[in-house]
């Protein structure tokens, strides 16, 4: 790998996320790349900021125009103040603003043949075609990557030609595949089999493969990548090993990812021959008539001067008419092109919107990356995306409601962009609107962004509420693009809300620092919610997402919610009654630790090496200090601690040293005997409980299927892993006891030879008695008891220790003591090790993330914003979506509808409640069972208040009878213990009744504790269902 100069080095803490996605290479050339943007609006601007976000090397800024009215409502590096100023420079002191790493200048002159030879990338938008062709003719000839990128209202379009054979060097996202071997046949063909746990692979047909770690049969260790057919039973034929060694144990089978060639095709040719990104044949369909949409576009333009005048219809039958007289694409079949679509398109392309902008500039930006990186297969060769679902059906806007605003003070508005779509009115709906943005992360920003682009909640009554409890890391920086170097350490919320107020000075944000989660719900309670017209959700966690979608389904508020994993995203709509209800999991399955003696003894991959090596921080570094200060402080008696406080102890009080380290010296020969427990002794221990030929009863042997036997290692001071792992845990020993550490690895490397070797007496003695913990039932004897409280009054005598919080950072030891133990480990059981960066995302539970799709998901959440805020709008309007960027799979769907429940003549969706008022006296729950009988006909089996028990029909006639006189807030005291607060104004009760289905999930019946002033119910609700059934039944029996 070449060696970049100093000041190119990887910031690998600012580009964390981000490196999980790209890989260290592809950030390397990222970083030394030239690229050319013309043209800032609204567009140009977020792949600019993309770009300077992602580290490129140099941005060179190009438009020869003033910043204007219409401009603002998508471009939010410029503000009132740059009317009139080039955009170009307007926007570049904000830019550079972004990331110090990257140069950002302006080119003022004209786009000539010599300036493109500076570039490696060049990126037109907001440009005429016959720019566009000659720039495109250029850049084709020189082998310059060329990519035009456009919106029109609704519409957006973006080309892309990487030349006549551009190599992409790694196609995909995934990491390659990598697989235990249990054994190779020696003949032709070789067969190789796989560890059972690892049996369902990946590997397909035709795969490269090459191999490491092999015993006996090393020829083919670092063997050119050899190609492999998978049997039937799931082995691999890998050819010839007919003259290779006998094979004996161990090694690694990986993929060799395969590079690729793309041919395009230059924009002139394209342009009659227009190759689409398409999942079917609609999409590719509605692709060409978007391409000719286009073309008639700019065609209006060439011919006019101007685009079409929004909600023109004189202007839209022109472009109607210059798309008809287009000359047809080659090689597709002609087809009648739609002109009600076509006219639509026409009337509303004089807007800019934000969140298309977002979108198309997300997508740009990645396109950009993979002309630069070679890393992940680029757009082939157009790509077309229309979000025209987001104009109403019923009342589309007229040209008087849409025209710039204009007064004798003001000669435009900064949202006419957008009025230029939507009008006026609906500017001003959007304007009175109050949201609650949970999450102010990278989506977050995002987001905030949008709404003060889209002006929401910046008039009248109108607001944004936005919710986080996090503080600003550095990691932040490189996606989260409303924070500065100088925020860090600062609440995200309060400098989010800050700094999205400076984008549009008339949106109102409040900013909260308190979780959203049942611990605050008298905070975010029923006061908070009514006050609320919507939420959205950016949050990074499924618990967190499912908590705000329980929340917004109880007090019936719409949700938007999004989610990326590098560079896959999705965005997603529920709205009250029309949609079905967010379904996500309520927790991260893969988060489940795995048995204890599963990663202490028996590992069988990395993860299980890395939970054992995340464990040993807590116990060395933590738990053992707070155990022992614990005792300092109240002399506990060891009689009194538990198994697993004891066995903390062990380790570090029964260790090599039997009292407090005074030196460095001390912590290092701690470290070593450490070592020489996990490695070496206790690995030989191991075995003699557990030999290596140990059978079962049944006669298998018992290091078989995912038990690995494992080998111990000797320590060697010249094996890099060895060494760092004394040295972390050497480190943070020494910051425990408050002793001076040190960093220097060759000093250690020369104590390391001096220093003796640790008494293995007590290595084996500890190991033994942390393996009687581990499957002993009995208890301590008094030998070892009455050992380890001497031993414990001697360390008491000391100053308190300090227990270390284990933290992901690169510079304090951390990582590479569990990097380091978890690698020793995989070295053990012949493991597959993983490398530092995985090792931190695995144990961290780093998300990768990139900030181009953070961006699309947050413009896919913007346009759904519109259809919500808009009013009453059929099912089929919504749209889900979700895109992988790598893959360039872009998908959007109409959600499912809300499921429908019966249950004798009732029906139901998962949006409604029974309502019943408390009254005046309250109600007894004898009087509630009665009124749910007559109302409703439902004779109640059990009723809860969360997970107590308020009635069973399966009690005693005594205790029924107890429960029945109660009012029922008494009887949800008595119950839980917990009196209600004085705010709460509905208990939440479930029920369960008789003669109901397992499949049956009653709705939820809210007890209203107050009178609130009467409302006319939303159509469709449980209220009119209700009430309609309950007259329907009353009119059968009179």
């Amino acid at each position: 790998m070449d060696i970049l100069e100093p000041s190119m080095l990887l910031d690998e803490e600012l580009y964390s996320r981000q490196l999980y996605v790209l890989g260290p290479l592809a950030m390397q050339r990222i970083q030394t790349a030239k690229v050319l943007l013309s043209g800032l609006q609204g567009l140009g601007a977020e792949i600019a900021k993309n770009l300077v976000l992602m580290g490129v090397g140099s941005l060179t800024l190009h438009d020869p125009h003033p910043t204007c009215w219409s401009d603002l409502a998508a471009q939010f590096f410029l503000s009132e103040k740059d009317l009139e100023k080039n955009r170009a420079d307007a926007s570049q002191k904000c830019l550079a603003q972004l990331n110090e790493a990257v140069q950002v200048f302006v080119h003022t002159g004209d786009i000539t043949e010599d300036l493109l030879l500076n570039f490696q990338v060049v990126v037109l938008t907001a440009s005429n075609l016959e720019e566009q062709l000659k720039v495109g003719t250029l850049c084709h000839k020189h082998g310059v990557c060329f990519l035009v990128a456009d919106t029109r209202g609704l519409v957006g379009q973006l080309f892309c030609d990487f030349g006549e054979n551009f190599t992409v060097q790694d196609p995909t996202e995934a990491e390659p595949l990598t697989a235990a071997i249990q054994d190779i046949s020696q003949g032709s063909p070789g067969i190789l089999t796989l560890r059972r746990e690892d049996n369902r692979h990946s590997f397909c047909d035709g795969d490269l493969v090459t191999f490491s770690g092999i015993e006996g049969m090393v020829e083919l260790n670092g063997c050119s990548p050899r190609p492999i057919h998978v049997q039937e039973d799931g082995s691999l034929d890998i050819g010839d090993t007919t003259t290779f060694s006998r094979y004996l144990h161990g090694g690694v089978i990986t993929e060799v990812k395969r590079s690729k060639t793309v041919t395009h095709k230059p924009l002139d040719i394209a342009l009659l021959q227009p190759q689409v990104v398409a999942q079917n044949h609609q999409q590719a369909h509605r692709a060409h008539l978007l391409h000719q949409v286009f073309r008639a576009l700019h065609k209006f333009q060439n011919l006019h001067g101007r685009l079409p005048r929004p909600w023109d219809p004189v202007d839209a039958k022109i472009v109607v008419g210059l798309a008809q007289s287009l000359e047809p694409l080659k090689g597709q079949e002609e087809e009648p092109l739609d002109e009600a679509l076509l006219r639509t398109i026409a009337l509303s392309s004089a807007g800019g919107l934000s969140p298309m902008a977002a979108i198309l500039g997300a997508i740009a930006a990645q396109e950009v990356l993979k002309a630069i990186s070679r890393k992940f297969m680029p757009v082939d060769q157009w790509l077309y995306f229309d979000a025209l679902d987001c104009l109403p059906e019923d009342c589309l806007p007229n040209p008087e409601d849409c025209a710039p605003v204009r007064s004798k003070k003001r000669r435009g508005c900064r949202y006419d962009g957008q009025i230029a779509v939507f009008g006026a009115g609906f500017q001003e709906k959007l304007s009175l609107q109050r949201y609650f943005l949970v999450g102010a992360g990278a989506i977050g920003c995002e987001l905030l962004k949008d709404f003060a682009l889209v002006g929401l909640g910046a008039g009248g009554c109108g607001g944004v509420t936005v919710a986080d409890m996090d503080h600003i890391e550095r990691s932040n920086l490189s996606r989260q693009f409303l924070f500065r170097t100088q925020d860090v350490g600062r609440p995200k919320a309060e400098v989010a809300a800050a700094a999205a107020q400076k984008l549009n000075p008339d949106l109102r944000v409040t900013s909260l620092t308190q979780p959203l989660d049942p611990t605050t719900e008298h905070i975010y309670g029923e006061n908070f919610f009514s006050h609320v017209d919507g939420v959205v959700a950016a949050l990074d966690s499924f618990p967190a997402r499912h908590y705000v979608a329980t929340r917004c389904t109880h007090y019936l508020k719409p949700l938007l919610e999004a989610g990326t994993q590098g560079t896959r995203g999705s965005a997603s709509v529920f709205i009250p009654h029309v949609t079905e209800v967010y379904s996500g999991p309520a927790s991260a399955s893969e988060d489940a630790p795995h048995p204890v003696c599963t990663g202490r003894h028996f590992p069988s991959t990395a993860e299980h090496t890395l939970q054992w090596a995340r464990n040993e921080f807590e116990e060395l570094f933590r738990l053992s200090a707070e155990t022992i200060n614990c005792y300092q402080q109240a002399s506990t008696s060891l009689a009194d601690m538990d198994r697993p406080q004891t066995l903390t102890l062990l380790q570090v009080v029964l260790g090599v040293l039997r009292v407090h380290p005074q030196t460095w010296q001390d912590c290092v020969v701690w470290a070593l005997g450490q070592w020489q427990l996990c490695f070496h002794y206790g690995i030989i221990q191991l075995l003699r409980h557990f030999p290596p030929d140990k059978m079962l009863e049944d006669g298998t042997p018992f290091w078989s299927g995912s038990k690995h036997c494992p080998h111990p290692l000797e320590f060697d001071t010249n094996q890099d892993m060895h060494l760092l792992y004394v040295l972390a845990a050497a480190n943070l020993y020494a910051q425990m006891h408050g002793i001076p550490g040190s960093p220097d690895q060759t000093a250690l490397r020369e104590l390391l030879k001096v220093l003796p070797q640790p008494d293995p007496q007590h290595l084996v003695s500890t190991f033994a008695s942390s393996l009687e913990l581990t499957w002993a039932s009995t208890e301590f004897g008094p030998e070892l008891l009455k050992e380890l409280q001497e031993a414990l009054e001697v360390w008491g005598k000391g100053p308190p220790l300090k227990p270390l919080m284990f933290q992901k950072d690169d510079s304090n030891f951390h990582m590479d003591f569990v990097t380091a133990a978890a690698n020793l480990r995989c070295q053990n059981y012949r493991i597959p090790p993983v490398n530092c960066s995985q090792s931190k995302r695995i144990v961290g539970q780093i998300i990768p993330a990139i900030a181009t799709t953070t961006a699309a998901v947050a413009g896919l959440l913007g346009l759904e914003l519109y259809k919500v805020v808009y009013g009453t709008r059929p099912l089929g309007a919504f749209r889900h979506s979700y895109l992988y960027l790598a893959e360039n799979n872009f998908m959007r769907w109409v959600p499912s509808p809300p499921t429908t429940q019966s249950f004798n003549c009732l029906k139901w969706t998962c949006w409604d409640r029974l309502k019943v008022p408390a009254g005046q006296p309250e109600r007894t729950l004898e009087s509630l069972l009665a009124h749910l009988q007559e109302q409703y006909g439902l004779r109640v089996r059990m009723l809860l208040y969360g997970p107590a028990l308020l009635y069973s029909a399966r009690w005693s006639s005594q205790k029924q009878a107890q429960h029945l006189s109660l009012r029922v807030t008494e009887l949800v005291q008595r119950v839980t213990g917990q009196v209600p607060g004085p705010g709460l104004q509905v208990l939440v009760l479930e029920l369960s009744c008789e003669g109901e289905e397992d499949k049956t999930a009653f709705p939820p019946l809210h007890y209203e504790l107050c009178d609130k002033p009467a409302t006319a119910p939303p159509l469709g609700s449980m209220e009119i269902c209700l009430k309609t059934l309950h007259l329907e039944r009353t009119a059968d029996t009179q």
